[in-house]
């Protein structure tokens, strides 16, 4: 329980990313070059981990058994916010990656850290973290709703293909940015 306590802390705090641009203390295409530079070094050390044999006590606490001869989650989460930033204007990637950086990890604390579907009281305060993250960012509700139905899918259930855990780190931020930009572009806004 320790060792997700401290992913759950290391999860939560790639709310600065974001966060730097909503102070304006960045520009979006600084934000994007600072989420480019993250993805390259965890992509960097991922292949020193799983080919060279880098064992820094930090990877044995911080990444889970499935991930130990995979990519680790905190790669797979730093693209997804890089993904992210990159294919969608702030609008949508903002409220997008702090639904991976803030409904995940209070999900991740509410549900277990184990495959499979989580509870449904998990999946409702997931959902509602999520629409409400992205209604006050000021998306319309619909859009807002829609991102918040896709991230909790992705984050309720995790399959594996073909031996490989599909892990939400990718695809809360993608899926949800996705969604939210179909809503905004073709849904009606609702007042």
């Amino acid at each position: 329980m320790r060792s997700e306590i401290k992913r759950r802390i290391v999860h939560v705090s790639g709310t600065g990313m974001p966060a730097l641009y909503l102070l304006d203390l960045v520009t979006w295409q600084q934000l994007q070059g600072l989420l480019v530079l993250g993805s390259a070094s965890a992509l960097v050390l991922e292949i020193v981990r799983l080919f060279v044999g880098l064992n820094w006590r930090i990877f044995d606490e911080l990444t889970r058994e499935y991930e130990q001869e995979n990519l680790a989650g905190y790669a797979l989460y730093a693209f997804g916010m890089t993904a992210t930033a990159l294919a969608f204007k702030p609008r949508v990637a903002v409220p997008a990656i702090l639904m991976l950086t803030i409904a995940d990890p209070i999900s991740g604390v509410l549900g277990s850290g184990e495959l499979g579907v989580k509870a449904a009281h998990t999946l409702l305060v997931t959902f509602a973290v999520c629409v409400t993250i992205a209604s006050l960012l000021g998306l319309p509700l619909l859009a807002a709703v829609l991102g918040a139905l896709v991230a909790t899918l992705a984050d309720g259930v995790k399959p594996v293909v073909a031996g490989y855990v599909i892990d939400d780190n990718l695809t809360i931020p993608i899926g949800a940015g996705v969604a939210m930009f179909v809503g905004v572009r073709y849904l009606p806004t609702v007042a």
